[in-house]
């Protein structure tokens, strides 16, 4: 795997996010890890799944967050 040709010094080990509806209805905080993807871009990626609270239906998810300008 090649190694992403730049990297965020800065950027924390992991970011949390929070799924809402707009008129702010919380789904679930899901944890996004760092990571170097099978491209070799860089970021961070989350995957788990979530259940909707009005009705209890389950959704998965799955989220890159990729540094722009990382891809060798």
């Amino acid at each position: 795997m090649a190694e992403p040709k730049k990297r965020d010094e800065k950027a924390p080990k992991f970011l949390q996010v929070t799924i809402k509806t707009p008129d702010g209805t919380e789904w679930n905080t899901i944890i996004a890890a760092e990571k170097v993807f099978s491209t070799g871009s860089c970021g961070f990626y989350a995957g788990d799944k979530i259940t909707n609270p009005e009705s209890g239906e389950r959704y998965q998810v799955g989220m890159n967050i990729t540094l722009i300008g990382s891809k060798p």
